[in-house]
């Protein structure tokens, strides 16, 4: 392809995407108050978490076999450029202070590295190339799951870095907001959550950015629910690493167990503020050591280690 031909070609492919369309409705939505402007916006987000759905079975599937993989010492591993990119470090930045992972373990890359998440880096989302290095810098293993995000479905380095996981037996995964992407058909897993043209022509960063965020948060919560990461609906692998968030382990332990302050706050040092082994001391009886030794035994989750203690 010639130079003069590539931005051509590029038009080309924009005009056929849905996240691209031209809304001539909506040719005069400066002209509105302000208050109108919200409404319509709030009308348009309102319609991502239906598109969502319509893709619930193949996010579920996805889930259970990167569950599965992480379950085995696999890390999950997003890719993506721009807001895409951004959404992955961030939903990978949650994981530690959430659920106590280690931060190698849910890991985001973006096209041009940390800069990138401030500061646009021009070029860097063309270049497959360069996914295939941040790859190769983690040093990826079969037991890993690289999940590729675009909305677009057509971004060179969220296909670069899926294509290259998969040559490496990777489990790959390709999220994006067109029907039909090249990123889905490159994955393992394609999860293709149309949300149609947006408010702003092309701006991908509404109602896309959403969708994306909203499947990120089912990957990262759901896989840890499965890994035994939470006991019910609380947050037992939270790290108290923060005056709020030793505050919210007191509570989940007493949600989980109804015990006294003096209790739990006996519980807590006894584990070394470990949410999860206190609340196994008190429901179990035991002492911090037995604790940590059922948990470990049971892989980590708190309903099998309490199935060990019962008598």
């Amino acid at each position: 392809m010639t130079p003069t031909s590539r931005p051509h070609t590029l038009r080309t492919e924009l005009e056929s995407l849905t996240t691209e369309a031209f809304r001539p409705e909506l040719a005069g939505i400066d002209r509105l108050d302000t208050l109108a402007l919200a409404t319509l916006m709030n009308g348009e987000d309102a319609t991502v978490a239906a598109a969502v759905a319509r893709q619930l079975p193949r996010i579920a599937a996805a889930i259970d076999a990167v569950a599965d993989r992480m379950g085995r010492g696999g890390r999950l591993i997003y890719a993506g450029a721009g807001t895409a990119g951004r959404l992955g470090v961030l939903d990978a930045s949650e994981c530690p202070p959430t659920f106590n992972t280690d931060p190698g373990q849910v890991v985001g890359l973006i096209a041009g590295g940390p800069d990138a998440m401030v500061t646009s880096v021009e070029g860097a989302e063309d270049s497959p190339e360069l996914a295939r290095a941040d790859l190769d810098a983690l040093r990826p293993t079969p037991a890993d799951t690289v999940v590729g995000v675009s909305a677009s479905g057509r971004t060179p380095y969220a296909l670069g870095a899926v294509g290259h996981a998969r040559a490496l037996g990777a489990l790959t995964v390709g999220l994006s907001c067109n029907p039909g992407s090249a990123l889905a058909a490159a994955a393992e897993h394609g999860i293709e959550v149309v949300v149609g043209p947006e408010l702003l022509t092309g701006s991908t960063r509404l109602k896309a950015g959403t969708a994306q965020k909203l499947v990120l948060n089912m990957f990262s919560t759901i896989t840890m629910i499965r890994l035994g990461k939470t006991y019910g609906n609380l947050m037992v692998d939270v790290r108290a690493s923060n005056e709020k968030l030793r505050a919210r382990s007191h509570r989940i332990v007493a949600l989980a167990t109804g015990a006294r302050d003096d209790e739990i706050e006996r519980a807590l040092t006894a584990t070394d503020g470990e949410v999860k082994d206190a609340v196994l001391t008190i429901l179990a009886g035991v002492d911090g050591p037995t604790a940590a030794r059922l948990l470990e035994e049971s892989g980590g989750h708190l309903r099998a280690a309490l199935a060990a203690a019962a008598p």
